[in-house]
């Protein structure tokens, strides 16, 4: 119920894989939607499947006993240290949570609450797909192309930012409790957007609207994914997230680069370099999504403003 905007980038980010940060208060729903990323995820590929699969075996998992076709779903508490994360232990390093969502979705709720050491050390993996972890006597490299969700209350009492109730927190406070998130990190989440808190006239069905079940949202991103995958085979991606920015720049219409309010962002350095080949590959997941050939600069405008809404 509500949460219209919400449902929708987490449908794009389902369709194209992207990265995905919500900011809003207690009780909005922003766990609830990113519990419910793996229910409109498409099942496995076989080469995927195998690698899910070998991976989780290298950790004695009881879910090995077959091959595992869905999306894996790892959702640590914040007190998880480095180790947990990214992997270790004595002998040969075993995966962490990272490698456990390859293929999947990596979900850190109350992100800020999560060590900042913790936080940036998704940096790497994010552009890489995979981590490295080394000892004395060996060198271990784990997959780790995952989707990463980040969930986060505005402030420490969580009523900054347009609720009724009064925000007992300091604008140092504020900016302290958000900081964790650091810029880099955010600048590697292609969609990033305000999720308010749901209205009594949103809950009780006043809106008119026939709630969507996953189903139906699910049979959206498989279309959408089949698109992609159709276009990119021939450069070796399959997903929109993937596409190399060289890529985008050939195959997109300079008018479709040179959208004025993406042009004035970068001018502004709201957008870095970075930043802007997401917009253009959310840009893509949102034409995939409504059946067009390419984008049109529509397309482009709303990629931005999920680029940017959150952080502004």
């Amino acid at each position: 119920m509500g949460q219209v905007e919400g449902r929708q980038a987490l449908e794009i980010a389902a369709a194209g894989g992207h990265h995905l940060l919500m900011v809003g208060p207690p009780g909005a729903g922003k766990t609830m939607l990113a519990e419910r990323l793996p229910g409109i995820l498409p099942d496995l590929a076989d080469d995927d499947s195998l690698e899910v699969t070998s991976v989780h075996s290298l950790r004695g998992d009881d879910v090995c006993s077959s091959l595992i076709r869905r999306p894996p779903f790892q959702a640590p508490h914040h007190s998880i240290t480095m180790p947990a994360l990214c992997g270790g232990g004595s002998g040969m390093p075993r995966p962490g949570a990272i490698s456990l969502a390859h293929r999947g979705v990596l979900f850190l709720d109350e992100a800020p609450e999560f060590d900042r050491r913790v936080l940036d050390a998704l940096r790497q993996p994010l552009e890489s797909g995979t981590v490295t972890i080394a000892r004395a006597q060996s060198v271990a490299h784990y997959p780790a192309h995952f989707q990463l969700v980040l969930a986060a209350n505005p402030c420490a009492c969580g009523n900054a930012g347009g609720t009724d109730q009064a925000c007992t927190c300091t604008a140092v406070q504020r900016r302290r409790y958000f900081g964790k998130l650091s810029g880099p990190l955010l600048d590697r989440v292609d969609l990033q957007l305000r999720v308010p808190a749901v209205t009594y006239h949103e809950l009780s069905g006043g809106h008119g609207r026939t709630p969507e079940d996953s189903a139906a949202v699910a049979e959206r991103v498989a279309t959408a994914r089949a698109a992609q995958e159709e276009r990119l085979r021939r450069w070796g991606c399959r997903l929109n997230s993937a596409v190399p920015g060289s890529l985008l720049h050939r195959t997109l219409s300079p008018g479709t680069r040179s959208v004025l309010p993406l042009k004035a962002a970068m001018d502004n350095k709201t957008l870095t370099a970075r930043g802007f080949v997401k917009v253009l590959r959310v840009a893509w997941t949102l034409a995939d999504l409504a059946g067009a050939t390419v984008p049109s600069p529509e397309h482009v405008q709303l990629a931005l403003y999920f680029k940017t809404t959150a952080t502004t």
